[in-house]
């Protein structure tokens, strides 16, 4: 029953009649003459006999047993056209070997010729058939060669089964595989070590390693060549650890290893990263003799180098008497691997130095290193290499070159590389449309998406992670709603990648409802996933909910990495939370983050928002290698603060080091300037920026600039700058300038300018505020009042003044006259012995700052319960004496609260620290950082 099924088996497989003798007789009988036809052996002249026919058939078998070992397909032709010709064609030993000759060169028509006219079924030269098709990849051919044998009748041998389960194996026929260990069973060579050792990887290979194990086991005499069997099919299922177990039992069992068994457990090791274990056996293979075995010598480096131990990765490959282009790339794209980009470079000079030539391989790890480092027209010339190599229509080739365009910002070639790809698969759309993405072309990558589906090639995870990405930096709320539709239709909304890229880009479209419902909905959420949702709420400035979610993380038992406690630091930044950004600090050292460059920036930042300017400094010193965000952090920290002559110090330190500023550093230089009146120095900056620095002044510099002329009460000189811009002003410039009018209470200018803002921002409240300051600090309440009515008919609402202060890892947010807080009594108790206090030290209330067109007294009693003033009358009460109080506000801070802090901090001795929408005031016995130039 078992021959039954196997022969319907394979009867239902063939694709041809046998006797039309397979494809592969086609494919290679015209290359017979023209390559191995032409090899000669000097034991053979044939043709030169003047008597050939003398001759005797053993001579023949003998010779054609030669030709057989050596694959010599010449000679053995001519021998084969001497026994036709003298008619000596019927020895079955001669035919033989030239079954088997003919086999293993890929003349298989030749070969199943012979077979077919041979007198009788002959199991000796079916073997080499079906053994000469499962050698050379024909697997299909030898299961139906090994069909026509079961049809004749012969019986298989220990040498026809591990070639027939060879061919099961490579077309992973477990179903015709089993048929095939059942014949092994029926005719009793279950138990031969070669046929033992086929089925083992059979049954690996094809998945089923518990089966694969207890064939292993019931082999009765397991040689180092059954152990190699299973380890290594155990190696090639990256069943790493399995394969090292296995071979530490081989060992103990008393079976030598040799080197076949040492290459397999480097290669596990190099999937186990182990560079412990590897070099164990790197020891075994010094002490058993094998380390000059080139094999295991490739393996070595090839281990060491993508473990990141490149110098032993060297030692083992200076070792080597002659280093072949396997050794060259592996040590070349172990570099690679490890962003020595430089070494790999200077080893491939070295490599074509040696006389070695470089394969597509090669140069492909070559082009990942210029690529690395920026060496455009080395990259051009290794593509010129690889035209010459004829590998052009290689799509790994091809994808390699778009990366390395890419990354050399040679965008317009990385297309032209596509462009030109005759065959354009999935990864090559991939690598153009990441390409795009990764030069800031954010748009051009989303638009190559729906040409990629109109091409037919569909998309996978890579692609629909790429194109959120380029959906989050644009901000395209209907695309991403989009794309998250596709994602759900095609089966990719579960996919780990895909969610946090639907999460991240939700979260900066600031969708957050729909960003918290993937996130709650996913099953599996990781570290990425966190870090995103964390991010999402920090930038829509829910710092306490993303500090939550930081709880639940570590609950769950996530361990943080650099980049979620940096987001944590922003959002601690965001709040003014010093507290809670300290507790963040800590889990940064406890991690050790703090040569983080990432991480370190953020806590620049962080400190520098929450008023501890001190520690942003002392967290500066700490980053080992500082790069332009963290000195332009430090800089617009100490900017905030006040400090503007010290940011300067810190700006002319950072040139010295030889790092060249942006454009957002000079900002922050300027904006320095702003804060502590450097005006010469501000304008020396402004006016040589372009020659100093590469780049010319945008409208944030612009901005800058004049609102520091106002300030300095060179309102002409700012209008003369708006008048002179080489561009149309936008929002930032006319604010500024509107500011500058409100400074010098000029109302014609203040006009002009709340004119262009009302065009270019009409929904903005700000405006019509401060255009209702001037006319209120002229006196001219009518306009006041119009400006009312006007926002009331443009349904135009007031920006409410709100403050926060932290208390014991709490956040308490104000706003005026608030009195939902619980503390109110004590609060308002508090702010009324302040005022008597206040009235002795000689403070006057500020009451033409005030917009109400009420009486005196009631002017002063709504001054008194602003939000800032609120929010540090709480902080009398709930912090210990002499603490510092931390107060932030999400407008400017008015002239009153600003003059009212500074007798309090004298009365009560206590530093309040106020941020406001601008710059941080510390008020301090009586007086502020700022100079009262604010």
């Amino acid at each position: 029953m078992m021959k039954i099924r196997i022969f319907n088996s394979l009867q239902c497989q063939k694709s041809h009649p046998q006797r039309s003798y397979p494809s592969s007789f086609h494919r290679f009988q015209t290359s017979a003459t023209s390559s191995r036809a032409k090899k000669s052996n000097p034991f053979l002249s044939l043709t030169q006999d003047p008597n050939p026919s003398s001759f005797s058939v053993p001579y023949y078998s003998k010779l054609l047993s030669k030709c057989n070992a050596s694959k010599t397909l010449y000679p053995g032709m001519q021998i084969h056209a001497h026994t036709l010709k003298f008619g000596s064609t019927n020895d079955p030993k001669s035919r033989n070997f030239l079954i088997s000759l003919y086999a293993k060169c890929e003349l298989f028509g030749y070969a199943r010729k012979l077979v077919d006219e041979s007198p009788e079924p002959d199991l000796v030269s079916w073997s080499a058939l079906i053994s000469g098709y499962a050698q050379n990849g024909f697997a299909r051919d030898a299961i139906l060669a090994f069909h026509d044998m079961h049809l004749l009748g012969l019986k298989c041998n220990e040498f026809t089964f591990p070639s027939v389960l060879k061919a099961c194996t490579f077309t992973k026929d477990l179903e015709l595989g089993r048929q095939v260990h059942g014949i092994v069973v029926v005719n009793g060579f279950e138990s031969d070590e070669y046929v033992g050792n086929s089925l083992v990887v059979l049954y690996s290979k094809c998945g089923k390693f518990g089966d694969s194990r207890r064939l292993f086991e019931d082999i009765p005499e397991r040689s180092v060549v059954s152990w190699n069997a299973l380890f290594s099919c155990y190696v090639q299922s990256d069943y790493f650890g399995e394969a090292v177990e296995l071979f530490r039992e081989m060992i103990l069992s008393g079976i030598r290893p040799n080197e076949f068994s040492l290459s397999s457990m480097i290669n596990a090791c190099t999937g186990l990263e182990d560079s412990g274990e590897g070099r164990k056996i790197h020891g075994f293979l010094i002490k058993l003799g094998y380390d000059s075995d080139p094999f295991s010598k490739n393996a070595l480096v090839d281990m060491y180098a993508k473990i990141g131990n490149l110098e032993d990765a060297v030692v083992v490959f200076e070792e080597m008497t002659k280093p072949d282009i396997v050794s060259w790339n592996a040590l070349i794209a172990g570099c690679v691997l490890n962003d020595k980009h430089d070494s790999a470079l200077e080893f491939f000079g070295q490599m074509t130095l040696s006389g070695t030539h470089s394969n597509m391989f090669t140069l492909s790890s070559a082009l990942k290193a210029c690529a690395g480092i920026g060496l455009k027209e080395l990259g051009r010339q290794l593509h010129c290499n690889l035209i010459k190599l004829n590998v052009g229509s290689d799509p790994f080739v091809h994808v390699g070159l778009i990366d390395m365009y890419s990354k050399s910002g040679l965008m317009n070639d990385a297309r032209m590389v596509f462009n030109l790809m005759p065959d354009k698969d999935l990864i090559a759309w991939n690598a153009v449309i990441s390409a795009h993405l990764q030069n800031g072309e954010d748009m051009e990558a989303l638009l190559l998406f729906p040409l990629m589906h109109e091409a037919g090639v569909g998309f996978n995870q890579t692609t629909l992670s790429t194109v959120l990405k380029s959906v989050a930096s644009l901000q395209v709320n209907y695309v991403c709603k989009q794309v998250h539709a596709l994602s759900a239709k095609s089966g990719f909304q579960s996919d780990r990648y895909v969610v946090n890229s639907l999460i991240d880009a939700y979260g900066k479209c600031a969708i957050l409802e729909d960003a918290t419902r993937i996130f709650r909905e996913c099953l599996i959420v990781d570290l990425v996933g966190f870090t995103s949702i964390i991010t999402a709420y920090s930038q829509s400035g829910q710092g306490e909910e993303a500090l939550k979610l930081y709880l639940e993380m570590l609950d769950r038992g996530i361990e943080p990495d650099p980049y979620v406690c940096s987001s944590l630091l922003n959002a601690s930044a965001n709040l003014s939370a010093y507290e809670q950004g300290k507790q963040v600090h800590v889990h940064v050292l406890k991690h050790g983050f703090m040569y983080d460059n990432f991480a370190g920036n953020s806590l620049v930042n962080m400190y520098a928002k929450c008023g501890s300017i001190d520690d942003a400094e002392r967290a500066f010193s700490s980053i080992p290698e500082r790069g332009i965000v963290s000195w332009s952090a430090m800089i617009g920290g100490l900017a905030q603060h006040g400090h503007g002559k010290e940011a300067l110090r810190v700006f002319n330190q950072m040139l010295k080091y030889g790092v060249s500023p942006n454009q957002i550093t000079l900002v922050n230089v300027l904006c320095a300037c702003n804060h502590a009146g450097l005006v010469t120095e501000a304008q020396k900056y402004f006016r040589s920026m372009k020659e100093l620095f590469g780049f010319e002044p945008m409208q944030e510099h612009y901005a800058c600039m004049i609102d520091l002329l106002g300030r300095a009460r060179r309102l002409d000189e700012a209008i003369e700058l708006v008048n002179t811009m080489p561009f149309q002003a936008d929002g930032s410039v006319w604010g500024a300038l509107l500011g500058a009018a409100r400074i010098h209470k000029n109302v014609e200018i203040g006009q002009r300018a709340a004119e262009m803002l009302l065009i270019i921002e009409p929904e903005k409240s700000g405006t019509h505020v401060l255009l209702a300051n001037i006319y209120a600090s002229v006196g001219m309440w009518n306009n006041v009042a119009k400006m009312r009515r006007l926002m009331k008919d443009c349904n135009v609402k007031k920006e409410p003044g709100v403050s926060w202060i932290e208390v014991k890892d709490k956040i308490y947010t104000f706003i005026a006259g608030d009195r939902s807080h619980v503390w109110s009594e004590e609060i308002y108790a508090k702010l009324d012995e302040l005022s008597e206090r206040l009235s002795k030290a000689g403070y006057i209330p500020k009451v033409e700052f005030d917009l109400h067109d009420v009486e005196r007294d009631e002017k002063e009693k709504l001054l008194y319960h602003h939000s800032e003033k609120l929010a540090v009358a709480f902080g009398l009460i709930a912090t210990p004496a002499g603490a510092p109080i931390r107060v932030k506000k999400n407008l400017r801070v008015c002239m009153d609260c600003h003059t009212a802090f500074k007798f309090i901090s004298k009365i009560v001795s206590r530093e309040i620290i106020l941020r406001d929408i601008n710059r941080y005031h510390h008020f301090k016995d009586g007086s502020c950082s700022c100079g009262d130039y604010w």
